[in-house]
């Protein structure tokens, strides 16, 4: 039976709509309550007779720089290895990426820079809100596939305004340490949309589960070169069989949620492009863990704890991956997620006296958990709970994160006079001040693990009713489709004339 016109207009009508709304109400919110701050107001920081060098934006800016490309590049490109979603996962990233860091900075204002009736911002507001935006994209990674634009828009707006919240209640009631946000960030956002995800769970979604595969070729990548202009020369001068071509030389076997997938051989100068976004989080993740701590030591010591542990994680991974691997080979969906627990498993304890030999141990222990869950709790989530994790976010920020609270509760419980000397004030002031021990400090830390769990479960449950409500139930069917459904793309006819039996058959999008 036919839709009627009003009917099928609906989701026409739902996106641009919601768009106009949310960004004309916080342009209203920004006139009203949002100020520089003295360090950047030309007549406030003129007046105060400073230095330009003396400005803080010359020592957080380079940092700021490095997560912003984290969460606009990393984290999409990250979860572009699905071939029916790589629009999506880039396309939406950017799309919910740009209105977090407006709304974020709103809502982390009321909480934290409020003065006056004001909230005056800077660059550590910059870098407050991609954290914030970070954390929503993590949960994004959860359901990619299963919403339309407008539902990830409700659930960013329910999303912000709880991790807003969680952040306060952590960072100024409870007191505990989480620069680089294993629970903040990475426990809160994985959680929160594994519940959203669960809450979302639809029986006919196992019929896509085709489309949760990874290929080499696809034209996603022509946003960062002619990659799938060298993708089609490529392939022209394959010899194409019934079997498909093959590559038996390869120790790298694509990755395919949904079934196996034959070995497809990678054009020239593109075998890695499904690790744009693993490669760009690795690199700059000593950044992201060290942007919001003190400058001085406790930046160094925390951009170096990240950086052994990142490094011993990726070589957990690789060792893990080929062990509990088929005929020893890697899985690429190891080597592009759990590579970077190591990041996340030190985020609360990275600017603490971790030492050298903890970061190594901590990012190892990271990457090898990550790596088996990947390959084994992932099936038990989806069959047992009915948890359809599509991009493994529990395994890359669920599971390293809970372990980075544990560990952060570990080093806290152990932290000593002698062991900081006089930067125990700068790390911890409560114990400094006599105001905490350093054990009653490790419960504050425990206890602030599960208040972000209680959040993050609480706020998916919500988010799941929030972002479906009854007029948005035309969206359910249509968010089911692949992002073809979402984008007007061209398609140009394959110059292989065979498929093969080994790779995922997808229908045409519409």
């Amino acid at each position: 039976m036919a839709r009627s016109p009003r009917r099928a207009g609906a989701p026409r009508l739902q996106l641009p709509l919601l768009c106009l709304l949310l960004q004309g109400a916080t342009a209203i919110l920004f006139a009203v309550f949002v100020r520089y701050n003295h360090e950047t107001d030309a007549a406030l920081w003129h007046w105060g007779n400073h230095s330009n060098l003396d400005n803080e934006f010359y020592f957080r800016y380079p940092s700021f720089q490095d997560v912003h490309v984290m969460v606009f590049v990393g984290f999409g490109f990250l979860m572009a290895f699905l071939q029916r979603y790589g629009f999506s996962s880039v396309g939406f990233t950017f799309l919910l990426a740009a209105f977090a860091l407006q709304w974020s900075t709103l809502i982390q204002g009321f909480f934290h820079s409020l003065h006056g009736g004001y909230i005056h911002v800077s660059v550590n507001s910059m870098i407050n809100a991609d954290f914030c935006a970070g954390a929503v994209l993590i949960s994004f990674g959860a359901i990619l596939g299963k919403t339309g634009p407008a539902q990830l828009l409700l659930m960013t707006v329910l999303e912000v305004a709880l991790f807003g919240i969680n952040e306060f209640v952590l960072l100024n009631l409870l007191q505990v340490k989480d620069a680089g946000g294993s629970m903040t960030i990475h426990t809160f956002g994985a959680y929160f949309g594994l519940v959203l995800s669960r809450v979302l769970y639809r029986p006919q979604l196992e019929k896509s589960k085709h489309r949760q595969c990874s290929v080499y070729h696809s034209d996603l990548f022509a946003m960062i070169g002619h990659a799938c202009e060298q993708t089609a020369r490529f392939k022209e001068q394959l010899h194409c069989t019934p079997e498909g071509p093959q590559d038996e030389r390869s120790s790298l076997r694509p990755s395919c949620h949904g079934g196996p997938m034959g070995s497809l051989p990678s054009p020239p100068g593109l075998a890695w492009e499904p690790h744009t976004g693993t490669i760009f989080l690795w690199i700059f993740w000593p950044s992201f863990n060290s942007a919001p701590t003190t400058l001085g030591d406790g930046q160094h010591r925390t951009a170096l704890n990240t950086y052994y542990s990142l490094s011993a994680s990726t070589l957990g991974t690789f060792a893990m991956s080929a062990l509990v691997g088929e005929r020893g080979r890697l899985d690429m969906v190891h080597i592009q997620n759990a590579a970077l627990a190591g990041g996340v498993v030190v985020g609360t304890a990275g600017e603490m006296m971790l030492t050298p030999f903890g970061a190594l141990a901590a990012g190892f222990l990271a990457g090898t958990v990550s790596t088996l869950g990947y390959k084994f709790f992932t099936p038990i989530l989806e069959a047992k709970f009915k948890v359809q994790d599509t991009c493994g976010v529990h395994n890359l920020h669920g599971i390293p994160g809970v372990l980075g609270a544990l560990l952060g509760v570990l080093v806290v419980g152990l932290a000593t006079h002698e062991a900081y000397g006089e930067g125990l004030g700068s790390v911890f002031p409560l114990i400094a001040k006599g105001q905490r021990t350093a054990m009653s400090q490790a419960m504050y830390q425990l206890f602030g693990l599960f208040v972000t769990l209680m959040f993050a479960s609480v706020g998916g449950a919500l988010g799941g009713f929030w972002s479906n409500p009854e007029f948005l139930q035309s969206i359910l069917t249509w968010a089911a489709q692949p992002h073809g459904s979402s984008w007007r793309h061209l398609r140009k006819p394959n110059p292989c004339s065979h498929t093969s039996p080994h790779m995922a058959r997808t229908p045409p999008g519409p």
